[in-house]
């Protein structure tokens, strides 16, 4: 599995499975909202699997290795506004992004790095709303 430098721990290479503080999801993951991007590259993604922000019900596929990711946009339909622009772009693209799980309060799980494969705007029927599903890879 892909590992990635934390720059606030110089020497440490993330793996799969670590548990990290928010400052050391930080040191990649620049802001508070789930997609990290700049000038229309991602460079990261969070998540909580719907656990504590239902209104994003991302979930793991037939196996850990590939995720289901819900776009930007908390109320109402979801707009391809910059940050699901970002995840669009990453389509087909060979540079893994990163993917943060929140468990709890500065407790933050390392998924690991993957790639964007594919996207749909579909009826989450739960919240009565469009969303973007994007559809994440494992990178090893």
């Amino acid at each position: 599995m892909a590992a990635i430098e934390c720059s606030v721990m110089p020497d440490r290479h993330l793996k799969p499975g670590d548990v990290l503080t928010w400052a050391e999801v930080s040191a990649v993951h620049k802001t508070r909202s789930g997609i990290c991007h700049r000038n229309g590259l991602l460079i990261s993604l969070l998540t909580d699997f719907g656990r504590i922000n239902p209104c994003y019900p991302d979930f793991e596929g037939d196996t850990p290795d590939l995720i289901h990711y819900t776009g930007s946009g908390r109320r109402g339909d979801q707009k391809l506004d910059p940050a699901n622009r970002a995840l669009l772009a990453s389509i087909g693209k060979p540079t893994p992004v990163p993917l943060f799980n929140k468990l709890s309060v500065n407790r933050w799980h390392f998924v690991g790095t993957f790639q964007i494969t594919a996207s749909s705007y579909l009826r989450d029927a739960q919240h009565d709303r469009m969303v973007w599903r994007f559809t994440l890879q494992r990178v090893e």
